[in-house]
């Protein structure tokens, strides 16, 4: 397999634990996006509400498919990833993701979860796309 790792320098900088923003598979074409959360380049969140975070995250989430040749028309996958019982959420986070998506309509999973990669993180976003 060929792939090609992504790091958008107007992303916070994963080498130190080891991963990349994404990575494409050259011969299928599938970009594989990491989690993206509300951090600036020294890991602290802009927003402290899930909507507003479920922003931040989707803004990134444009950059490193962008960077990766792919957008938001060709995502195939979504996972939503939120602090706390996800039906809480529901009404705050499905306006962020419909203005996201417009008509684009990929597969989604929400997911409620204990915690995610700090303490004031409230929502990650990761995705798989193709190359356009």
């Amino acid at each position: 397999m060929r792939m090609k790792q992504i790091n958008p320098k107007a992303l916070y900088d994963g080498a130190p634990v080891g991963l990349s923003q994404a990575v494409v598979d050259l011969d299928s074409g599938l970009v594989f996006v990491s989690g993206q959360v509300d951090w600036d380049l020294e890991h602290r969140v802009s927003n402290d509400t899930v909507s507003g975070q479920l922003a931040g995250a989707l803004e990134k989430l444009k950059i490193a498919l962008h960077e990766s040749g792919a957008g938001v028309d060709t995502l195939l996958q979504m996972r939503v990833f939120i602090r706390g019982e996800l039906e809480d959420n529901m009404a705050s986070i499905v306006p962020v993701l419909k203005g996201f998506l417009g008509n684009s309509r990929p597969a989604i999973t929400g997911v409620g979860v204990a915690s995610l990669a700090s303490k004031a993180t409230l929502v990650e976003v990761e995705a798989i796309a193709q190359v356009k």
